[in-house]
This record gives C-alpha cells, sequence and structure tokens, in this order.
C-alpha cells in the first residue's frame, strides 16, 4: 500500500544530493530540509533511508502523512 512520508533531514542539501532523490520533492525548511513523496511499502521506505544514510545526511525526523 502506498503511503506519503516527510523525511526532515539537517542542513541545505546541495545539488549534486538533491540529484539522488527525483521522484521526491525537496523543500527548503532553515535549518532542514525536507524530502517528501510517495513510499509503495516497507522495502522502499527503508531504501529511502538507506540511501539518506549512504549521503551522510543526518535524520531529524520520519513522518509517515497524507497526500
Amino acid at each position: 500500500m502506498t503511503s506519503h512520508y516527510h523525511f526532515r533531514v539537517a542542513g541545505h542539501l546541495s545539488d549534486r544530493t538533491r540529484g539522488a532523490f527525483p521522484d521526491m520533492i525537496l523543500i527548503e525548511a532553515p535549518p532542514e530540509t525536507i524530502i517528501y513523496g510517495e513510499v509503495i511499502d516497507e522495502a522502499h521506505l527503508h531504501g529511502v533511508l538507506a540511501l539518506i544514510q549512504d549521503l551522510g545526511l543526518h535524520v531529524v525526523s520520519v513522518h509517515e502523512v497524507r497526500p
């Protein structure tokens, strides 16, 4: 089942880092960045979190939200 999530990460993302999330909407909310988008299942959720970690980003919060 598809859900929508806000991933709040610390700081401003470079253009290169922003490019790692082509299917997501990125919103600057200083001092954080919100990565918002559709997550199709639990495996996809873990994949997004792994990508955030691989990029060295600090997760502030993760919330499931209404679309």
